[in-house]
């Protein structure tokens, strides 16, 4: 690799002022308050254990009124990005939106990924693609290895740059601002406790460190990471450049390969990996060089008139600006990564001074960026509007909320199966019992001859079971057992599950589960299928 560069400013040119991050610095006066509250609240989830906090947690770690996060709660939950469980507040599947528009427009993922999960394969280690924000560095793609010891980064977890493998390698592109901002905030946060994606930091190092190690990744054109961290963990990061641009290149991301010291020191990375690894970020730049122009799906052109509907439903309860604020980072996508004012305000069917107002109020978040040419861009950020823990979801764990809602409406069991690696068996995932004393209860992990039950032959698709589009069982896995199931689909329409609803003959005939509870078995699944989609954009989702 060709060196570079290094824009480094002397220590002692800086000093630290304890700066405020974006979202505690003053906002400007046509900042829309709700707004910022609302993306306040889906920080404070994003951080929390599961993605879940209480509604009095979040009164406490927000500063608002218990009302106000009342209201902005249900508004979220109304818009299906959080769940409401009592005095619980979930983040919902649907909320990674947010994040698949930054990650679509970025294009990376779709571009490189593919090279990144083959690179894996080749070396039978975990490799990332990383990319710089501000004195940070946020993951856009994992492909991981399935071990007792593995890695437990998420996709847009958050990693101060001095502590990994590709923040020297960002930070050769720094300016006198960033490096004023990084030491500011070491100097607030010494033990980088503001990162909950990594462990406190035990024994500080000295600025001049990473000053130095910045200066070796310009020369060398890699960086290593021996144990920043934590004691254990090495990484070998290389710049991925687009080469579209004249001169050396924009540093796109950055590749990496991670792995342990049981089975790498960081040298033996280097010596025995980094060739791969810079055929493989070649063969990136190669895919980034001759990418066509992609191609813009079409806006939602509706989102004003949703959000208008529901503030008529809800009245005070929907926080409407809110609403429409969050909206505005969905009208950025494929072919649509840099939009001007207009463009903002004719893809969401905001008016031009509500679309205005949003992107002030969302670049004041740090979400958005403004550019010299007056368009605006998604920045990194959006993923810490609970894009980590959404992540690492499971099929049973979308599927999970939906099945108690059905259980709760139709006052049946109700359950999401997989077809076993034999084909033979099915396998139950997840479940929701009713409040009978008689009913169907399957332990989950269970597993049963596909061809007797409903959830097996809709996942063994036989010809009239795919005509229908649905099975129905009449006591031939056991007497006493009705069940009617249909197909759970992916986002690429291939059936991945079954659910089914299961009763006694005794509450219901044959024609009655077809009239009464395929309807409802087939909204639910409709439902869990359009979180998979979202979900699984970017992301795996596992079956079980």
């Amino acid at each position: 690799m060709p060196a570079h560069t290094t824009h480094v400013p002397p220590a002692e040119a800086v000093t630290p002022t304890g700066a405020m991050a974006p979202a505690e610095a003053v906002a400007p006066a046509e900042a829309v308050a709700p707004l910022l509250r609302g993306i306040a609240v889906l920080r404070r989830l994003t951080e929390a254990p599961d993605g879940t906090l209480s509604l009095s947690a979040l009164e406490k770690t927000t500063g608002l009124a218990r009302s106000t996060v009342d209201r902005l709660t249900a508004t979220l939950a109304r818009m299906g990005y959080v769940r409401l469980d009592g005095r619980d507040v979930t983040l919902a599947p649907r909320l990674m939106e947010l994040g698949n528009a930054y990650l679509a427009a970025l294009r990376l993922p779709a571009l490189l990924s593919a090279r990144a999960d083959a690179l894996a394969d080749e070396l039978d280690e975990s490799v990332s693609l990383a990319v710089g924000d501000r004195d940070g560095v946020r993951f856009i793609h994992q492909a991981t290895r399935r071990r007792a010891m593995s890695l437990s980064f998420r996709i847009g977890d958050l990693l101060p740059a001095e502590r990994t493998a590709p923040g020297p390698l960002f930070a050769t592109q720094w300016t006198d601002p960033d490096w004023h901002r990084w030491r500011s905030r070491r100097a607030a946060d010494p033990a980088d406790r503001t990162f909950p994606a990594v462990p406190p930091r035990q024994h500080p190092t000295a600025d001049d460190d990473f000053v130095l190690r910045t200066s070796t990744a310009a020369s060398d054109g890699y960086a290593l990471d021996d144990q920043l961290i934590e004691p254990g963990l090495v990484a070998l990061s290389v710049p991925v450049r687009d080469l579209r641009d004249p001169g050396a290149g924009h540093l796109a991301c950055v590749a990496s390969v991670v792995s342990h010291t049981s089975r790498h020191t960081a040298p033996d990375l280097r010596t025995t990996l980094l060739p791969r690894l810079r055929a493989a970020v070649t063969a990136m730049e190669t895919d980034l060089r001759t990418a066509p122009p992609p191609a813009p799906g079409p806006p939602r052109t509706d989102l004003a008139t949703w959000t208008g509907a529901s503030k008529q439903e809800l009245g005070r309860e929907f926080v409407e600006s809110l609403a429409r604020g969050l909206t505005v980072l969905t009208a950025f996508g494929e072919g649509r990564s840099a939009l001007t004012l207009t463009q903002v305000a004719q893809a969401t069917g905001l008016a031009r001074a509500t679309a205005r107002r949003a992107l002030i109020t969302l670049t004041h978040a740090a979400l958005v960026a403004p550019a010299p040419d007056a368009t605006f861009t998604l920045t990194p950020r959006v993923l810490s509007l609970g894009f980590p823990p959404l992540s690492r979801t499971s099929l049973p764990e979308i599927a999970q909320p939906h099945l108690t809602a059905l259980a709760d409406r139709v006052h049946e069991s109700t359950s999401l199966a997989v077809l076993s690696d034999s084909g033979e068996e099915i396998q139950y995932t997840a479940r929701a019992s009713a409040p009978h004393v008689l009913s169907a209860r399957v332990t989950l992990g269970t597993r049963l001859p596909a061809h007797a039950t409903a959830l097996g032959r809709v996942l063994l698709a036989h010809p009239e079971v795919r005509a229908r589009g649905y099975a129905l069982v009449d006591e031939e896995l056991e007497a006493g057992l009705r069940a009617v199931a249909v197909p759970v689909h992916d986002r690429t329409g291939r059936v991945t599950a079954a659910i089914n609803v299961a009763t006694h003959p005794a509450r219901r005939t044959p024609t009655a589960c077809e009239t009464e509870l395929l309807p409802e078995l087939s909204r639910t699944a409709t439902a869990i299928e359009a979180d998979l989609r979202v979900a699984g954009r970017f992301v795996h989702v596992p079956p079980t």
